[in-house]
């Protein structure tokens, strides 16, 4: 027997032992691509709703507008809702809403309109926190309403930036002189105020004391200051708060009493004092 087979065999020394392989990591990457991957989806699903929401409502308010208004089928009806809509729906009322359209009629008066609305409800009745407007009147829709005030030339009527421009004849001696007159415009209960700024005859500014020194008391016919009542042709919840010429329209702007939407007389039309 050789030497080698009576050998006894010795244990390998730990140092000398091959290492353990480490268990296998598991990869958080997916878990983390998976999660943003339904975050996103979640996120679509949530604004794919909303757009629904959004759309629905908008379409409910164009309708109750031109039902309201007798506002033709076609009536452009912009309507935006501020935020995001179902949380709001679920809350009961839109925080804001404005509703705008081009040659809305009152009572024969035509301009273009725009509301801003804010809590306004939107299950059962309930009144809103309160609303502005703006309504907005070209040369041809102000001479309509210029019409309607006795002695007015409204057919004369410009607008000139920050002003409304009319012009009037004068007799002298039989003679038709015409004047040109440059008039303010201002708010005052429920009233458009026109006073006179500047004059101009046969295109030279005047005063108005030389206008009467040539004219006399025929001159208080320029010289006056015209009030054109808008509150008749509005509801009483809403008042007129300031007028004034910007570019080549003329604005004025109101202030809307929250409770019109439940109270019947403010809903009526409203008078000049």
């Amino acid at each position: 027997m050789a030497y080698g087979d009576t050998q006894a065999t010795e244990p390998l020394p730990d140092d000398m032992l091959p290492a353990a392989s480490p268990p296998p990591r598991r990869r958080a990457w997916p878990w983390i691509v998976s999660f943003a991957i339904v975050a996103v989806l979640a996120v679509a699903a949530w604004f794919a709703a909303d757009a629904i929401a959004r759309q629905v409502v908008t379409g409910v308010v164009r309708d109750q507008v031109r039902t309201q208004l007798a506002l033709p089928a076609d009536q452009q009806i912009d309507v935006e809702v501020a935020g995001a809509v179902i949380p709001q729906l679920i809350g009961g009322s839109l925080d804001e809403l404005t509703i705008a359209s081009d040659d809305v009629t009152f009572s024969g008066v035509t301009g273009d309109v725009s509301v801003t609305a804010q809590d306004v409800a939107v299950r059962g009745t309930g009144e809103m926190s309160g609303a502005t407007a703006t309504v907005s009147l070209d040369q041809s829709q102000l001479q309509t309403l210029l019409a309607t005030v006795e002695g007015f030339p409204s057919d004369t009527v410009g607008l000139a930036a920050p002003n409304v421009t009319m012009s009037m004849d004068l007799q002298l001696f039989g003679v038709a002189i015409p004047v040109g007159v440059a008039l303010t415009p201002t708010a005052s209960e429920g009233q458009i105020v026109l006073s006179p700024a500047s004059l101009q005859l046969g295109g030279t500014e005047v005063t108005a004391d030389a206008l009467r020194d040539q004219f006399g008391r025929l001159a208080d016919a320029v010289l006056r200051d015209w009030n054109v009542c808008v509150a008749q042709y509005l509801p009483a919840g809403v008042a007129l708060t300031g007028v004034e010429v910007e570019g080549d329209v003329l604005v004025a702007d109101f202030d809307v009493d929250g409770a019109i939407a439940t109270d019947p007389a403010l809903q009526q039309n409203g008078s000049c004092a």
